[in-house]
């Protein structure tokens, strides 16, 4: 094995290692998700040669040079303020999700109107509008990092894979006989997951348009599903109170995660694929481990409905969004709760982080997004001038822009 070229990544703090091994070209990467401003770089950097035989000595003072860089970038304070830059009269129909690419350069949103359209985060300028669908486009995901293909999931029970740079059709993947509600591309961007109301999920080639699994075992619809960081486990989430824990590669069922005694709203992996989060209509969240399937902790305080969880970027925190109008951050280690998020004066349908880990952001049927610090629970901003429900939020991955997207049939760009 022969060190070839180190890079970093932000966000979670890490380090890629490009090598060469057999004539051929791979990446790995050291994962450095505790790192503070107060570590010892010396220490770290003397455990990293020890476990990781392509940091030479040769190569050791660029890594150093890159762990005070991330440090740096772990440090910085964070008192942004966000203010409208656009507000996009994006669709005729209400918005049912966006999602930003990897960069942040361009975002996409899905509609009633059976539409999604790509947008120039810079500008606000429409880019493409992808047609096609027969009904409403609900599903939707860049496949990051890369960001040059787009997938879309419609009530039409097709999903359809498009070009990010041309806005053609590659593929209509058929094969579901209901609704698909959610999808995602594994990391390697070689697959789609699909979901659907018929209580499958499937797996699509990226490159030859063809279904390579179809996931059976749940006994309701399936409402959420996720990837783990390496892509080789899938995640799925049902209205038949479980999760099931899916082998990629053989498509296959390796655990399945019952306890929930209400529908799943949302499942998702941490950074290290080590927990699964499982959000429930029981108004509890579970956290399993993923290599037993044991649940570890139920996460209580909500007296409604949880309709969405999230881990943050390094997989310590997790954020909850509830039909009782509040947001919870607890801790991934001790499963206590942190801080409680109260302000809206409606049910919370979306939650997420943003990458440096350190703000919540949540979407309301209150006509408001708000922003909040995750160490205090104080609101710090009330994002207003939607006229009706908003249904999705997201960060980019600087986390120095936010998207929002109506029931009013526009997002608005907040810089």
């Amino acid at each position: 094995m022969r060190l070839k070229r180190l890079h970093i990544r932000y966000y979670p703090p890490g380090i890629f290692l490009d090598y060469e091994k057999g004539g051929q070209l791979r990446t790995k990467s050291i994962d450095l998700l505790n790192l503070t401003p107060e570590t010892d770089v010396n220490e770290l950097l003397s455990d990293i040669r020890a476990a990781e035989p392509l940091i030479t000595s040769s190569c050791v003072e660029q890594v150093k040079v890159l762990i005070c860089k991330l440090q740096e970038k772990v440090g910085q304070k964070d008192d942004r303020k966000f203010f409208l830059f656009r507000a996009l009269q994006a669709h005729i129909l209400p918005l049912t999700n966006v999602a930003f690419n990897k960069s942040g350069s361009s975002f996409i949103t899905g509609s009633y109107d059976r539409t999604c359209k790509i947008w120039d985060t810079a500008s606000g300028e429409e880019l493409h509008t992808l047609e096609g669908h027969r009904n409403v486009v609900y599903a939707i995901a860049f496949n990051n990092p890369y960001g040059d293909k787009v997938a879309t999931g419609s009530f039409d029970k097709t999903c359809k894979l498009w070009s990010a740079e041309t806005g053609k059709c590659f593929y209509t993947f058929r094969g579901h006989t209901a609704e698909i509600v959610c999808l995602a591309f594994n990391p390697q961007s070689t697959l789609v997951a699909t979901g659907s109301m018929d209580t499958t999920a499937k797996l699509w080639d990226v490159v030859s348009g063809k279904e390579v699994s179809t996931l059976a075992g749940h006994f309701a619809e399936i409402i959420s599903l996720s990837f783990n960081t390496t892509g080789d486990r899938l995640v799925t989430g049902s209205f038949d109170h479980t999760a099931i824990l899916w082998d990629v590669s053989s498509g296959s069922k390796i655990h399945v995660l019952s306890g929930h005694r209400g529908e799943i709203s949302c499942v998702q992996f941490n950074w290290d694929c080590s927990l699964i989060v499982t959000a429930s209509l029981d108004k509890t969240c579970k956290v399993w481990d993923t290599d037993s399937s044991q649940c570890l902790a139920t996460l209580l305080g909500h007296n409604d409905e949880v309709l969405d969880v999230c881990f943050n970027y390094t997989g310590q925190l997790i954020a909850t969004a509830s039909a009782d109008g509040t947001s919870r951050v607890f801790s991934a280690e001790t499963f206590q709760c942190l801080c409680q998020l109260e302000g809206h004066k409606g049910e919370i349908s979306k939650v997420c982080f943003n990458p440096q880990g350190s703000r919540v952001l949540t979407a309301s049927v209150d006509k408001t997004a708000r922003v909040w610090c995750v160490n205090t629970g104080e609101c710090l901003q009330v994002l207003e001038g939607h006229s009706d429900e908003i249904f999705s939020c997201a960060f980019n991955y600087e986390g120095d822009t936010i998207i929002t997207g109506s029931k009013d049939n526009t997002c608005r760009i907040w810089h």
